[in-house]
């Protein structure tokens, strides 16, 4: 994987100019599960848009939903459910080519297939103008779906949809996930690293006191693979000695009853606070006041929550075999990795008794995070897509 440099400023004015691009994905950021990588599409969807680029999103209803509506500049064109969205999405982009359906008056020039395990097969209906992009390989996370549809499912991302997508242009969120990639045999020339970018805290939640009291945070999606037990399990093991920890968990999902009842077995009720779903002055009200933030997940992309978390001076500490995290967390500049639990207890102790090295972290980690911006990400992106434009591919970090 090389680190090619983004094409020069007199190369982009020959490419062809992009007018409009359609999206696709399981769901968005409206959504009771969206997440981080529903935030990373609309995010660059919405600097395409405000630079004059008609932008199309095709993705799931869910209740309360309109089935069309305009959000910051983009399109959003809903139907289907949880798995139905892909056979209406699929339809919908067939039955645009002879102008019918709900896309018969979108003509994009590139399509953004999110593959989020299951790809949207985009491929079939405009080619290689199909772009596919993917956070992170599932490998891990399928046994949650049965035995039956685990199998089917990482056929489909390991085997069926690398060679179905030989000839297309893949993009991807950290080096680690494009080395997963080329792991499945997609050739690493054709991989673009378009890291996430980062909307800026509210001014006035930077200059909130931090707590007196040791508190962590954890930023996430409350589903099985986030792994929060470990969270949960690591404030249960520190309270003994620190019995004025608090842990806040920030986020929503299907998983958060079963979290709840974990902390009650474990004796821990007082000690924890789960805001669910809460607006993003609250969030950053929450990650201000904490001391370190907690991201156990078994595999991210990137981990949009280190530099959110980031901005306020605020180290994370992730597992190493996450793969993504090894990208956005710098271990022992920025933050800490670790490899077991065991590590995540140890290193969340010393974080929390360490004030010189927390600070230290903290202050890193918040300089770096002025590197991310969502403006930056779109124009990475827009090079990428340009390239497909013009009958070209591109690889490494752009």
């Amino acid at each position: 994987m090389s680190d090619r440099p983004p094409p020069l400023p007199g190369s982009l004015r020959s490419c062809p100019p992009l007018k409009s691009v359609l999206l696709l994905c399981w769901r968005d950021t409206g959504h009771p599960q969206g997440g981080g990588s529903e935030a990373y599409l609309q995010r660059i969807g919405s600097q395409l848009a405000a630079d004059g680029v008609q932008v199309t999103l095709r993705t799931a209803r869910y209740p309360g939903a309109a089935g069309r509506e305009v959000l910051d500049g983009v399109t959003v064109s809903r139907g289907g459910g949880r798995y139905g969205v892909y056979i209406h999405a699929g339809l919908a982009m067939v039955a645009s080519r002879v102008g019918l359906g709900p896309l018969r008056r979108v003509k994009p020039d590139v399509v953004i297939d999110s593959q989020n395990g299951i790809p949207f097969l985009a491929r079939l209906a405009f080619g290689r103008r199909s772009v596919v992009l993917v956070h992170h390989c599932h490998r891990e996370q399928w046994p949650v779906a049965g035995p039956l549809m685990s199998r089917i499912g990482w056929f489909v991302e390991s085997t069926l949809s690398p060679r179905l997508h030989r000839s297309n242009q893949y993009v991807t969120v950290s080096l680690p996930s494009a080395r997963d990639l080329a792991d499945l045999g997609v050739d690493p020339h054709r991989v673009a690293v378009v890291r996430n970018g980062l909307d800026e805290a509210p001014a006035e939640t930077l200059t909130l006191p931090r707590s007196t009291t040791p508190r962590v945070a954890v930023l996430s999606r409350l589903v099985p693979h986030k792994q929060i037990e470990d969270v949960l399990d690591a404030v249960a093991e520190l309270l003994p000695r620190t019995p004025d920890l608090h842990l806040d968990v920030v986020g929503g999902g299907w998983w958060g009853d079963r979290l709840v009842e974990h902390a009650a077995r474990l004796g821990i009720t007082d000690a924890v606070t789960f805001h669910g779903h809460i607006d993003d002055h609250m969030k950053h009200e929450v990650l201000q006041r904490c001391w370190v933030h907690v991201l156990p997940s078994r595999k991210e992309g990137w981990g949009l929550a280190v530099t959110e978390a980031a901005q306020h001076a605020v180290p994370t500490i992730g597992y190493r075999s996450s793969g993504g995290l090894t990208d956005s967390i710098v271990d022992g500049v920025t933050g800490l990795l670790v490899d077991d639990h065991a590590g995540l207890v140890s290193r969340l102790d010393q974080l929390l008794t360490d004030h010189v090295l927390r600070e230290q972290l903290g202050v890193k980690a918040q300089l770096r995070s002025g590197e991310f911006s969502w403006t930056q990400s779109a124009d990475a992106m827009r090079v990428v897509l340009e390239s497909v434009v013009d009958g070209r591919l591109v690889g490494g970090v752009i």
